[in-house]
């Protein structure tokens, strides 16, 4: 049974904070984002979380929530509610974030990784409406993903399934902060986009406009490509083969009716969207390929937000039944 009540989502990211309280209707009210400030450590940044949280509450106007949702990056006990040691929060090891966020709102909770959460916001209000079976990869600070299979959610046996940042895509290369060598999410990430910028200006004397920067991102490295920067160019039309590459077997795998990339390295557009786009309608067995339609998140930087929110009114609506 649907609920009519508003929810308040949260999302964990490790580089930003994000909340914001959601209508039914997937619409945001009184969204916040802050940086993380992970140096500061748990206890700090989930104070500061629950802070913006109830100043999102107060901004929103719409009363109190009735539950939360939080997403956040894995590997995490989603039944438990216990955040077990997220990649790209160090040191954030049993944290018990569903028990402290219903003591500090006074409201059930649940948490699921961030990318499952997107996929179900995707999903209920974005760019995968109506699909039977829809992938979600963020490209972020890290790499995450999530499906949804036959109109559900798909957690994997013990509820963290769907790390497609993790897919090997060149055997024996750049160290993964999984442990492994290889990994997508060591190349497609923002945080990766950066660095390998940099160690690319280090091993080459070619000019580059990303030279003058102080600090090199993601999104400079983008900019420079998409302005004709050769090093950039380099290092950009490496990144989107490599994604084309993971998307393409994902595709194979799960024959999905919609595949949605998200996060900030998105931001980029059609830099990004379009060279994926032909890597996988080149690589893709048919009909696979004839029927995944590859496409940027419908929910932009609120994606997560409205995932987490997504996953309070699915709570609520389970309690209802």
């Amino acid at each position: 049974m649907a609920t009519k009540q508003p929810v308040l989502g949260l999302d964990i990211g490790g580089t930003k904070l994000a909340v914001a309280m959601m209508t039914p209707d997937g619409r945001t009210h009184g969204f916040l984002s802050e940086p993380t400030q992970t140096h500061l450590g748990p206890d700090a940044v989930i104070a500061h979380l629950f802070d913006m949280g109830r100043r999102s509450i107060t901004a929103a106007g719409l009363g109190e929530p009735s539950a939360v949702g939080i997403s956040c990056g894995g590997p995490l006990d989603a039944a438990a509610g216990v955040l077990t040691g997220p990649l790209h929060l160090p040191g954030w090891i049993q944290i018990p974030i569903v028990a402290m966020t219903t003591e500090a709102f006074g409201v059930p909770a649940v948490v699921e990784n961030d990318a499952t959460a997107a996929v179900l916001g995707e999903y209920r209000f974005g760019a995968a409406r109506g699909a039977d079976i829809a992938l979600y990869l963020t490209l972020s600070t890290g790499v995450g993903g999530g499906s949804i299979i036959d109109g559900r959610l798909h957690r994997g046996a013990a509820g963290n399934g769907g790390e497609f940042g993790h897919l090997l895509v060149r055997p024996g290369g750049r160290r993964c902060q999984c442990g492994r060598y290889g990994c997508l999410e060591a190349y497609a990430s923002g945080t990766n986009i950066a660095e390998r910028a940099i160690e690319l200006l280090a091993e080459t004397d070619r000019p580059s406009s990303l030279r003058d920067l102080p600090v090199v991102r993601a999104e400079h490295v983008s900019a420079a490509a998409a302005a004709g920067d050769p090093v950039a160019g380099e290092l950009w039309e490496d990144t989107t083969a490599l994604l084309g590459q993971a998307v393409t077997d994902l595709v194979n795998v799960f024959e999905p009716n919609v595949v949605v990339l998200g996060g900030g390295v998105t931001r980029s557009g059609s830099l990004l969207l379009d060279p994926v786009r032909e890597i996988v309608r080149a690589g893709a067995m048919p009909p696979a390929a004839a029927h995944a339609v590859v496409t940027l998140a419908g929910l932009g930087d609120a994606v997560c937000v409205v995932g987490a929110g997504a996953l309070a009114l699915a709570l609520l609506e389970t309690a209802r039944v």
